[in-house]
């Protein structure tokens, strides 16, 4: 963010994290064993509840379509809201290995999505999931004990890659040397009972 004087401002939708003029970006950051070679992420996407939203109590006896298009709405509404007071939205990914030697960077522009698009499924951990009709492509999920929505993207073929070289270990004497380190820092004492 300091690199390009954005603003760093968490939203509670996290669609609007990180502001800069007219722009805003919702920020995720996923983990992954080799961040070049991942095709696609899950990105946490909020937490739309109809049970909140609409009143109404969710299970898999319910129609998935109709559940699933209340979701969509949610998600949309949201959007929509953010919006009205940025002129660009977009969502920035950062997809980073575990020891932070790889990372790789995208983003998007964050849309609505037309709920005529996509049909919606239980599957049998009691999730439901949306299917895009065109592609087949799983695209949602949505976990109804939390109400945890998450959008599945493809990772760009132009994402930008960063991998840095893993440095040697320090020397632990050199470093506390470099620090002008003094045994007097430290002080040992027991507690006293009463």
């Amino acid at each position: 963010m300091a690199c390009i004087g954005a603003e760093w401002k968490p939203s509670n939708v996290g669609l609007d994290d990180v502001i800069l003029g007219n722009t805003a970006w919702g920020a995720k950051t996923v983990k992954a064993t080799h961040p070049a070679q991942q095709p696609r992420v899950r990105l946490i996407s909020g937490r739309n509840s109809p049970v909140y939203s609409f009143g109404e109590t969710i299970d898999t006896r319910h129609d998935p379509n109709q559940v699933g298009q209340s979701i969509l709405e949610i998600w949309n509404e949201r959007v929509s809201a953010v919006r009205e007071k940025f002129q660009n939205l977009r969502t920035v990914v950062l997809v980073k290995s575990d020891n932070l030697t790889e990372a790789l960077v995208f983003e998007f522009d964050t849309i609505r999505y037309d709920p005529e698009l996509f049909t919606w499924q239980w599957n049998n951990n009691g999730n439901l999931r949306g299917i895009e009709k065109a592609s087949l492509a799983h695209r949602f999920t949505w976990q109804p004990h939390g109400s945890q929505f998450t959008i599945i993207e493809e990772i760009p073929a132009n994402s930008l890659i960063v991998k840095i070289k893993e440095p040697e270990p320090l020397n632990k004497e050199e470093a506390l040397k470099a620090l002008g380190f003094d045994r007097s820092w430290i002080t040992i004492t027991r507690r006293r009972g009463e």
